[in-house]
């Protein structure tokens, strides 16, 4: 007897009924003891004791289970129970409250999008008796993709219980959260939107973001600590008041390794508590902060502060876990930010609910909105081979397309003059329907509401990866927050090259033997669309924000690349180290089963390689910082190679004689020829490898010498390998003994609207002294 049924409209028919104890049980015996079940915990189970289980269930007050049907056919199973009888003391009961478990039936050729689907049936299932308030969950702590999964349906986390058998995530939905879920641009009632702001969290949250600005600060030798005579160093503020006082290791490329526990605020011999803020306002005239840039930054800083809080406020994910985790799941769980910016969670724009709904780590699922734009006002521009109807075919389906066309046949538009363009929510509520209402007024502009597919920001915030269909295109769209230095929009005449840039990018990588070895892959951008205002282009010049308020780019998808066994993560995980101080990449290196220095250059070889390669071979640089670079692991963990991405606005050819196709012409950077090694020795070692060594070496995993060593051995591996380079490698010399120091947080601190001219990236640079080169001492 089917109890509920729901239609989705991507995958058809769901339904539940009853669970026959007797009936099913040779059924459910398959499902629970499968090794995919294992948090279910009845892996050990015989049929008997599934029989028994589920008896037992039928016969309790306040809990049921039900087998769930698609199309017809067993699929998941479903408990709802009573959380007040179930959960004891761990739990605060409130009327209304409905407890659940579910479980999709393993398969051996997953449905993308099925699981999420499954869940929403369960949520409908309960959320149609009118007496149910709250939903309650409480997954195993290790189960990170369900974690994921629960807070696309709005669960927040309450906190870590003991439960049998189990660490258990305790987490609870209410039906105005889910609702907001299901309905595009609803905003809850959220009275918890400022929840995470606790005296705690904001103390520890403080604490991290002024150790963080103590040693980014004096690494680019704004600061000059001194050290005292018990070992530790100091640092007083403008006007001598204030002092600050740590216990540090200097590391190799003046990495500061701060203790946080170790620092101390003090005014006239009286303790201060820790405020980052109070920090930049205390030292506002040695980081040379104007009266412009200043409030702003100070915006800029508390907004960073708030996200890690909020971070905080999530339950722990031991490192060991994450490392095993799925892309989405590592990709949401990441808190660092960029490692070298202080201020690196801006987020100028969004108010405290857009925070929860839109920011990587609240991991919510977004329906992007749509608006046709007249073809009049509008350019598209595909790579090799695709063209607009195939490419919006592909991405929204033909259901998708004939409720579009509905809409604009009813306003006596066709579609086929327009365009179609994905937009964030947060841009067309914020921005477009107000800055471009003439637009809209005069029907060059239609809104035609949300796409069906549902997508995952990533941590570049603008870009969305496609949770329904994962396998479909990454979005990046517009969006006019000031985050990190710029205000996040897309420049629809910048953008006007982007597939034959990713073209020219993709054929160079197939055509050359090196890069095939080195199994490097780039995801190309195949499209970009561009909406040009005529009277904002006529009031501004090209680098103004208001030419870059309606755009969109879409990227091919790394999740075809996989094969068997293989999974992927964001190479900024490399850096993440976990609430207790655990590195993941100290828990993939032992996980691997290889010794630490050959899993390094594993890593090395897939990475490092290639960028050398495409700099010495063909004057070719790409911005590879952790965002940009997925890294493709095998079952161990161990990185087969890399997938870059993020091509047409970040990469540049820094040569004047190197042919271009004259439609890419924009992507040569005049640089002057001390710059361009730096594109490696800022970008690859200062940016990133100075944190992952010191994060290998703070857990005892690998040593600085055995990290820049290791390093040292692939460069030469790799000049060994095309000695027909020998002449680029003595002119750019990687074993140089010292290179020029480029400072990004300068770039901020100077101007935080923009901080570099994207059509003079080097022109911008700051400069502060030299660094010992930690390879030099391993030439050959």
């Amino acid at each position: 007897m089917t109890v509920f049924s729901r239609t989705d409209d991507r995958l058809g028919e769901f339904a539940l009924r009853p669970v026959d104890p007797i009936g099913d049980a040779a059924l459910l015996h398959r499902w629970v003891t499968h090794p995919k079940s294992v948090f279910w915990m009845m892996g050990d189970a015989s049929p008997s004791d599934v029989v028994a289980e589920f008896e037992a269930i039928a016969a309790r007050p306040g809990h049921d289970a039900f087998l769930g049907l698609h199309e017809g056919r067993p699929a998941f199973l479903v408990e709802r129970y009573d959380p007040g009888r179930e959960l004891g003391a761990v739990y605060d009961a409130r009327p209304g409250d409905v407890g659940m478990h579910f479980l999709v039936a393993p398969a051996d050729t997953p449905i993308h999008g099925f699981t999420r689907a499954v869940l929403v049936t369960v949520m409908e299932l309960l959320f149609a008796d009118p007496r149910t308030r709250r939903v309650i969950v409480e997954p195993d702590v290790r189960n990170t993709a369900v974690h994921v999964l629960n807070a696309t349906v709005g669960f927040d986390v309450v906190g870590t219980v003991p439960l049998p058998g189990k660490q258990a995530l305790l987490s609870v939905c209410t039906r105005e959260r889910y609702a907001a879920t299901r309905v595009p641009g609803e905003r809850p009632d959220a009275p918890d939107a400022v929840a995470h702001l606790t005296p705690g969290r904001w103390a520890h949250a403080n604490r991290l973001l002024v150790r963080k600005a103590l040693a980014e600060f004096a690494h680019e030798r704004l600061l000059i600590p001194e050290r005292l005579p018990d070992g530790r160093y100091a640092v007083r503020g403008d006007d001598g008041g204030v002092e600050y006082r740590f216990a540090a290791r200097v590391m190799a490329l003046d990495h500061w390794r701060i203790d946080a526990g170790s620092i101390t605020r003090r005014r006239s011999g009286a303790e201060l508590p820790l405020d980052a803020v109070d920090l930049i306002l205390e030292l506002r005239h040695t980081l040379g902060l104007t009266d412009d840039v200043l409030p702003v930054y100070l915006e800029e800083i508390t907004s960073t502060l708030a996200s890690s809080a909020f971070k905080l406020a999530r339950p722990p994910v031991p490192a060991a876990d994450l490392a095993r985790a799925d892309f989405q799941a590592v990709e949401t769980g990441m808190t660092e930010g960029h490692p070298c910016f202080v201020a690196n969670n801006g987020r100028l724009g969004f108010d405290a609910e857009e925070y929860h709904r839109y920011a990587p780590e609240a991991a919510r699922p977004v329906r992007l909105l749509w608006l046709a734009a007249h073809r009049d006002h509008c350019a598209f521009t595909g790579g090799a081979g695709l063209d607009n109807d195939a490419l919006m075919r592909a991405e929204l389906g033909e259901r998708v397309l004939d409720r579009f066309a509905a809409t604009m046949t009813g306003l006596g538009l066709d579609l086929a003059d327009f365009h179609l363009i994905p937009v964030h929510p947060w841009q067309w509520w914020n921005r477009l329907s107000v800055t471009f209402a003439g637009e809209v007024a005069r029907r060059r502009l239609v809104f035609l509401g949300p796409g069906d597919d549902e997508y995952l920001a990533q941590q570049s915030i603008r870009t969305f990866f496609n949770v329904t269909a994962p396998s479909k295109h990454y979005v990046k769209t517009a969006l006019s927050v000031l985050n990190m230095g710029f205000l996040r929009g897309l420049s629809a005449e910048y953008m006007a090259a982007t597939p034959a840039i990713n073209d020219w990018v993709a054929d160079l990588v197939a055509g050359d033997e090196v890069l095939k070895r080195t199994g490097l892959a780039v995801l190309r951008e195949r499209a970009a669309v561009g909406y040009h205002h005529e009277q904002y282009a006529a009031a501004s010049d090209k680098s103004s924000a208001y030419r870059k308020m309606l755009a969109a780019l879409w990227r091919e998808s790394p999740v075809p690349l996989l094969g068997p066994g293989e999974r992927l993560a964001t190479m900024a995980s490399l850096l993440h180290v976990d609430r207790a101080g655990d590195s993941l990449a100290s828990a993939l290196i032992g996980g691997s089963g290889l010794e630490p220095a050959a899993w390094l250059r594993r890593y090395l070889d897939a990475y490092l390689t290639p960028i050398l390669h495409c700099f010495y071979a063909h004057d070719l640089v790409f911005m590879p910082h952790g965002e940009n670079v997925i890294l493709v692991l095998d079952e161990r963990g161990v990185p087969r190679r890399a997938v870059f991405k993020d091509i047409a606005e970040e990469i540049g050819v820094m040569s004047a004689d190197r042919p271009l196709p004259p439609a890419i012409e924009r992507i040569r950077a005049d640089v002057p020829e001390d710059v361009k090694i730096l594109s490696i020795f800022t970008d690859v070692f200062d940016c990133f490898f100075r944190f992952l060594s010191a994060a290998l070496d703070a857990d005892g995993t690998l040593d600085e010498e055995g990290f820049w060593s290791t390093v040292a051995a692939c460069v030469a591996d790799y000049q060994d390998s095309v000695p027909h380079l020998a002449d680029r490698f003595a002119r750019h010399d990687l074993f140089a003994e010292r290179f020029a120091l480029s400072c990004l947080n300068r770039l901020q601190l100077r101007n935080n609207r923009q901080m570099v001219d994207l059509a003079d990236p080097a022109g911008a640079l700051q400069f502060s002294g030299t660094l010992d080169n930690p390879i030099a001492r391993f030439a050959r």
